[in-house]
């Protein structure tokens, strides 16, 4: 009698193993190695690709892809101008992020303006689906509605129903009947998503795939999920807040630094063409420890306050909390604020914050952050009115030039800012007409100009 072989898999990151061990050699990760039945793969997919020779890259004809037009700009601009036929794509988020929203306010678009649409759901039943599109006006007669979670049944209703774009929530609760091991499992997902890629790319099929995340806010499941897909979007944002940020991890079809900015209302998600309107929209400007920085998110300049509280504390480590800012990038701060301007912080905790929910990354919001953090521990508001700052510090204390530095200025005269703060190299090549470049080269020329 034969023996049915098994094996173990890492449930975070895919690792196999011939036997169990408590803690993954590859992502260290405790008793995350779950039992699986071996099944011997006997399927081959044919992508009609020719592979009997190699060619010049010259000879190869480059394919014009096409793309569905979503109707959402924002949403367009994170996939780099539209939905890219054949293309898979893996959205995710926290739940109740209003990843389900985004996707049926998109499937209704496209069913809208393309023809059929077929919306996949392992977690809802139609019922529930359709009292969504009652409260989001996505009642197109072209949108089609599945609560179903075998593989084999789902590719059947494919078939037979020949969409042109299909949404499948969530890829975590496919299964296979081929495959022993429970959804959600390692197997389970690698197999079900071979099955959709091989779908999207043989019928030029564009898939939208949902995916759950962990407690750490990191991608649920293995790593060769993200490898396989064509995009990955990151749906940000706090449940409690009403804007919303969709962040692109990875674009095969266009730039991975573009966000789309949306706000959550009882309609449905609505788009915010203008971030910098809405999230200025409410600041009270010359207070202490508030600054307006300007930041470039992809090719979009976005001007955002933030906001720094620094008080004394008689605890023996003080506390340092960021929120939309990298911790690391404030100890940076921090650390030559007191190196070179003697302001003691090792006293004192520090909270800083990003208005609106926006995470920053690179350095646009370095000087601006530490006007603020001096502006709350020296109780004193910056003097200068209709002020926007940007700029990188380094290490040494010097004030470093960022790029697209004409495109922040431009931002700042239509916002009706009157004066910004830059570092010296950007100022040479930024006179503006209607607002007013004040070029620094340190940190410490800067707190002389503004306090």
């Amino acid at each position: 009698m034969k023996k049915n072989k098994t094996h173990y898999v890492c449930q975070q990151c895919g690792y196999d193993s011939v036997k169990w061990l408590g803690k993954c050699p590859n992502c260290s990760t405790w008793n995350s190695m779950v039992e699986e039945a071996k099944e011997e793969s006997t399927k081959s997919f044919n992508l009609n690709i020719d592979i009997t020779k190699a060619k010049s890259i010259v000879d190869i004809k480059s394919s014009n892809y096409g793309r569905l037009d979503t109707s959402i700009s924002e949403l367009n601009r994170a996939l780099g101008g539209g939905v890219v036929k054949g293309s898979l794509t893996l959205i995710s988020g926290e739940p109740g992020i209003g990843k389900s929203t985004l996707l049926l306010q998109t499937a209704n678009n496209i069913a809208d303006k393309y023809g059929k649409v077929l919306y996949i759901s392992g977690e809802e039943s139609d019922e529930q689906i359709k009292i969504r599109g009652d409260r989001l006006k996505a009642l197109s007669s072209d949108l089609y509605v599945l609560a179903e979670t075998n593989m084999e049944n789902i590719k059947g209703y494919i078939k037979d129903i020949s969409p042109i774009f299909v949404i499948i929530d969530s890829i975590q609760t496919l299964f296979k009947n081929s495959i022993s091991s429970a959804p959600g499992s390692v197997s389970q997902v690698r197999e079900c998503s071979n099955d959709i890629m091989y779908i999207a790319k043989t019928s030029s099929i564009p898939f939208f795939i949902v995916a759950h995340v962990t407690k750490q806010g990191q991608l649920a499941g293995p790593r060769v999920l993200e490898h396989m897909v064509d995009t990955v979007l990151s749906f940000e944002g706090e449940r409690t807040q009403e804007f919303r940020i969709l962040r692109t991890m990875k674009n095969r079809f266009g730039t991975t630094s573009e966000i789309g900015v949306f706000e959550m209302k009882g309609e449905g998600l609505i788009q915010i063409p203008n971030p910098s309107q809405v999230f200025l929209e409410e600041t009270e400007f010359q207070k202490e420890g508030s600054v307006i920085i300007g930041v470039m998110e992809g090719t979009r300049p976005i001007l955002i306050e933030i906001q720094a509280l620094v008080s004394e504390t008689k605890a023996f480590m003080p506390r340092r909390t960021a929120v939309g800012i990298d911790t690391s990038r404030l100890n940076i701060i921090l650390a030559v604020l007191e190196k070179k301007l003697r302001i003691p912080f090792y006293n004192c905790d520090v909270y800083v914050n990003v208005v609106g929910g926006l995470n920053i990354e690179g350095t646009f919001g370095d000087l601006g952050l530490a006007l603020a953090l001096i502006s709350s521990i020296k109780d004193k508001k910056i003097n200068i009115s209709k002020l926007i700052v940007v700029g990188e510090v380094g290490l040494t204390g010097e004030v470093r030039p960022v790029t697209f530095c004409d495109r922040i200025i431009n931002e700042a005269s239509k916002m009706g800012f009157e004066n910004i703060l830059l570092p010296a190299r950007n100022s040479e090549k930024s006179k503006g007409e209607y607002i007013n470049a004040i070029g620094v080269s340190s940190v410490k020329e800067a707190v002389n100009k503004v306090f």
